[in-house]
């Protein structure tokens, strides 16, 4: 689609049209007396006054280009406003220092393809995003405390770069090598549930639900997980939890004494009474996933959900093709009026 974004600019076609009238239309003001008319040539116009003729032309073409630059023409790549059935969607992403588990890592012809927790939810809500083309999604992840990552977008290619960008905080020790931030490694589900009802909360679509995933237990935070839980009812949000994985031990990656990369079992916690409770008070659903096809099961049953039908702003992408306008039309008058004033000692 190709339209001119400032059309009203074409009023000062009006003006150029009446001084290239004037400009021609001007007549010899000035002549001396010369009596041997026998020399006047009788062959028309030499070359410097039809050059004088043209040159003028050629900078009121340059002028025309100028206004047609002014216009800013454009192609328009998308459409401004459209209908959609809809809802949003809170991602809430656990980023506790137990989703780096390797206990999801698929199976291949030459043995597993190590991958964390974290790695594996990132793949498959990469997906889930990607086919809810109409939908508001944001992203929130939490370790010890809840961090808003995206805010509700239809910009999906900014909320797959955001999420691409999601990450397990390290562990930083001191010189006696104890962890000094322990507090961002553990888990704050009540904060991050909270988090996620305020970003909600004035959300346009009426179906509106929180999809959190979690591997483990809630062992910090400021807002208990039963007050979060009491304003999604208050605000009619449904929460969809996931638990990774089940209370007992789990592979991590680890280093020996030489450095060496090996794979160290640890014991892990998962709190499915707690992400149960969540689910059954909102009126959503729990899933519990021990192996990359269940997570993806787990999300495709979400996409059964009610829609609501809304009307949105679609930000058009525009491509500007003024330049090809305005560089020939300033070459035009350059030239045009370069050659005028060494021929005709003016410039137009």
């Amino acid at each position: 689609m190709f339209r001119f974004a400032t059309p009203y600019c074409f009023f000062l076609l009006i003006p150029l049209c009446i001084a290239a009238w004037c400009m021609y239309r001007r007549k010899v003001t000035k002549g001396m007396l010369f009596s041997a008319t026998v020399r006047i040539p009788r062959k028309g116009n030499s070359w410097r006054t039809a050059i004088a003729l043209v040159c003028p032309a050629l900078v009121v073409l340059g002028l025309v280009l100028v206004v047609l630059a002014l216009a800013r023409p454009q192609t328009v790549f998308s459409r401004i406003r459209r209908k959609t059935d809809a809802i949003a969607i809170e991602m809430v992403v656990d980023v506790s220092g137990s989703m780096e588990a390797l206990d999801l890592s698929p199976k291949t012809a030459t043995g597993h393809r190590f991958r964390t927790r974290l790695d594996a939810v990132k793949e498959v809500f990469a997906e889930f995003i990607a086919g809810r083309t109409d939908d508001l999604v944001g992203l929130i992840s939490f370790g010890g405390y809840a961090t808003t990552r995206a805010p509700l977008t239809m910009d999906h290619n900014a909320l797959l770069h955001v999420l691409e960008g999601v990450e397990i905080p390290k562990p930083s020790r001191d010189k006696n090598g104890r962890v000094t931030n322990m507090e961002e490694l553990n888990t704050a589900i009540g904060d991050a549930l909270a988090t996620a009802c305020a970003r909600l909360e004035t959300a346009e679509p009426e179906s509106r639900i929180i999809v959190l995933l979690s591997d483990g237990e809630s062992n910090t935070g400021i807002i208990e997980p039963e007050k979060a839980i009491e304003a999604a009812e208050k605000l009619g949000l449904k929460i969809y939890s996931i638990g990774v994985g089940s209370t007992g031990r789990a592979p991590f990656r680890g280093r020996d004494m030489m450095g060496r990369e090996t794979v160290e079992w640890v014991n892990v916690v998962l709190d499915e009474k707690l992400l149960r409770k969540v689910a059954d008070r909102t009126g959503g659903k729990y899933f519990n996933v021990r192996d990359p096809e269940g997570l993806k099961e787990a999300l495709e049953d979400i996409d059964s959900l009610e829609r609501t039908e809304i009307e949105r702003d679609m930000y058009s992408h525009y491509n500007e093709l003024f330049p090809w306008f305005l560089v020939p039309a300033l070459g035009l008058v350059i030239v045009g009026s370069g050659i005028n004033m060494m021929i005709a000692r003016r410039v137009v």
